[in-house]
């Protein structure tokens, strides 16, 4: 079985999310004078990333709007009444400190180099083209993408087969040659693997990464090991390196 393209997630798979993250909110809070008020960077951080999943589930859902959502998150993060402006302007000071921290894996472009000539790419996110395409271009990657595709557009998401299957057939390919790059072994690595796409699970550290249940895709601790994997295909035969 020859794979001939490679779908890729975003953040925490290329992009440094979680540290980028964590530093924006970190200097957005010292710069507001906000530290304070949350005890510690981690615990504001934690409160602001459970209001972004809130959220963005909204938005992702048709139930508000882009910009709203933005707004709203900041908020419930405030715990105040602010005008449009006010929420658009304190969202757009975090933006800045966030995009200061924005950088790659030092795997990735190693990675991307490796396969450039025999692999074609395309990326599938749960996220927004507005945000994931400035993001790609930001970090100098998005020409490397044949096509960009996020749940916020497509109607559906992530573990669902229906969104790996759409990047399929953006790519004019069946799923069984084209492989699925992720960090979340559940979301990524068994969404993939049911949709019938040769499932890659990035083991990044992060805390779920050990949740994961039946073995269902393989897992890399770093992208210099998938060259060899998608060229190699071993779906069939050879055992996982999922868990």
């Amino acid at each position: 079985m020859t794979i001939r393209a490679v779908v890729w997630d975003v953040d925490d798979t290329l992009f440094d999310y979680t540290t980028a993250d964590r530093a924006g909110m970190g200097a957005h809070l010292v710069a507001e004078g906000l530290l304070a008020r949350y005890g510690s960077a981690e615990e504001a951080l934690v409160r602001w990333r459970e209001i972004t999943d809130r959220q963005w589930a909204r938005y992702a859902a048709g139930e508000t709007t882009f910009q709203d959502q933005r707004r709203d998150r900041v908020r419930l993060f405030l715990d105040e009444e602010l005008s449009d402006a006010e929420a658009d302007a304190w969202f757009q000071r975090y933006v800045g400190h966030y995009e200061a921290a924005w950088s790659l894996f030092p795997d990735v472009l190693p990675a991307l180099e490796a396969l450039a000539a025999t692999h074609r790419h395309a990326v599938l996110s749960n996220s927004s083209i507005t945000v994931q395409e400035h993001k790609l271009r930001t970090l100098g990657l998005l020409d490397r993408f044949e096509s960009v595709l996020c749940a916020a557009e497509l109607g559906v998401s992530k573990p669902e087969a229906d969104a790996f299957l759409a990047s399929c057939a953006a790519l004019g390919l069946p799923p069984h040659e084209v492989a699925y790059v992720g960090d979340h072994p559940e979301i990524d690595g068994r969404g993939a693997a049911e949709a019938g796409l040769l499932s890659v699970w990035i083991d990044r550290g992060a805390a779920y990464a050990r949740a994961a249940g039946e073995v269902v895709a393989h897992r890399i601790a770093t992208l210099a090991e998938l060259p060899a994997l998608v060229r190699a295909d071993t779906r069939f035969g050879a055992p996982s390196t999922f868990g």
